[in-house]
């Protein structure tokens, strides 16, 4: 069977797969049989959330926390260039989502710790394999950057 790339096709009623053109070439160093039933959702927020700045990385050092939750202070500190605008408002709808919790202890001054939930553990393990398929074809991409940008050059 030949190679099939699924292309996304955007409309009014949302975005789904569809089967493009036969693909040769380099595909990366990662060949995977996509699920024939993969069906992108529609905008839920998730995707969103994942893709903003510091999602991801709050979630990470989370993680490193080793079953432990940190405070407020400590995620601040931990997750550089984050302001403590950026860092509340990340923490609120990883809350929100159910992805964190917040644990808030009435003391003078009062103190706020947080930890991942099993939601957001999941959510870690799905992550790791877009960050295998990073490592793994990372070279690809970075060789494909340089001829796009030596392109944009002649141009």
């Amino acid at each position: 069977m030949k190679n099939r790339r699924k292309t996304a096709l955007s409309s009014a009623r949302g975005t789904r797969m569809i089967p493009s053109a036969d693909v040769s070439g380099d595909r990366g160093t990662d060949e995977t049989n996509l699920d024939e039933s993969f069906r992108p959702l529609p905008s839920n927020g998730i995707c969103e959330r994942l893709g903003d700045k510091w999602t991801v990385q709050v979630l990470w050092r989370l993680s490193l926390a080793d079953e432990r939750r940190l405070r407020f202070s400590a995620l601040q500190r931990e997750t550089e260039g984050i302001t403590q605008r950026m860092l509340t408002l990340t923490l609120r709808n990883l809350e929100r989502d159910g992805l964190v919790a917040r644990h808030y202890y009435p003391e003078v001054p009062p103190r706020v710790e947080y930890e991942l939930t099993g939601l957001g553990v999941g959510i870690l393990q799905a992550l790791q394999g877009v960050n295998r398929w990073v490592r793994s074809n990372m070279p690809v991409v970075e060789r494909n950057r340089r001829v796009y940008d030596k392109g944009q050059e002649c141009r």
